[in-house]
């Protein structure tokens, strides 16, 4: 690039004033300054992919001629600018009132974190179409937020054929994992899922989460069996005697990293218990 071009624009420029500016107030830690703009790039990537698509599909369908195309993109583009402050806005109040709720427990970022893995995800890429696969998960990924959202958890991420979710509370993780389970099952055209939850200390940086519990609930979720629920042994005790939920200790298993990981296979509690 010759010395001379311009690489940046007036908007870059009072980015990085509000950068120094956020740094300034003691806000944003130096520290994690790389950490922050590499989130917030992924993130803002992911979504800027997903709008662009969905407008070059509605070009597509509409053929409007090149002037028309930029008239319409200038009426998108502000209405989704403010549909995005908007959610993110209502995000971070709920996010505020949870840290504010919050019991001692929580911070010191005690949560349950919970996989929920669709089962044969390989084999359905081999079956299916590009657009059935898409449609599946978007079904898959529609229902899981929906049911998620109505126990009280927060979705991660979702990586394709998994989600990764987080509760504050054990009760709530199980009521969850029972429910998505159910809600796939009655859907009658979605593949059955594995579910593992484990509970304890986990590191939450920049919107996701690390530590062993993250990776207990990985092992765990390989280890279920199609529609079934596997816990670890510190959410078995948490929820050891509540009336709703049933654990059966299942025989030791050895996965990577853990030679003697004991699961427990989570029910609801039948009226006869």
């Amino acid at each position: 690039m010759p010395d001379d071009e311009i690489a940046f624009t007036d908007g870059d420029v009072e980015a990085l004033r509000l950068v120094a500016a956020l740094e300034d107030d003691g806000f944003i830690d130096p520290a994690v300054e790389s950490s922050l703009a590499r989130k917030l790039g992924q993130t803002q990537s992911r979504l800027a992919s997903w709008q662009s698509a969905m407008f070059l599909e509605l070009l597509a369908g509409s053929e409007l001629p090149g002037d028309e195309a930029v008239e319409l993109a200038s009426l998108l583009l502000p209405a989704m600018e403010r549909l995005q402050t908007y959610v993110w806005r209502r995000h971070l109040a709920a996010a505020a009132g949870r840290a504010m709720a919050g019991s001692d427990e929580l911070s010191r970022g005690i949560r349950v974190v919970g996989f929920a893995d669709i089962v044969s995800y390989t084999r359905l890429t081999r079956r299916l179409s590009v657009v059935e696969l898409g449609n599946l998960i978007e079904r898959f990924e529609g229902l899981a937020a929906d049911v998620v959202a109505l126990n009280g958890g927060r979705i991660i991420k979702s990586i394709g054929d998994e989600v990764l979710f987080v509760t504050d509370t054990p009760a709530q993780a199980a009521a969850l994992a029972l429910a998505l389970q159910d809600e796939v099952a009655a859907a009658g055209d979605l593949p059955e899922l594995r579910i593992g939850l484990a509970y304890g200390t986990i590191l939450i940086r920049l919107g996701d989460v690390y530590g062993e519990v993250v990776n207990l609930a990985s092992r765990l979720t390989s280890e279920a069996k199609p529609g079934r629920v596997l816990v670890d042994r510190e959410l078995a005790a948490a929820l050891d005697g509540h009336p709703a939920y049933r654990l059966r200790r299942l025989r030791r298993v050895s996965v990577r990293g853990y030679h003697h990981l004991t699961p427990y296979a989570l029910q609801r509690a039948s009226s006869h218990d």
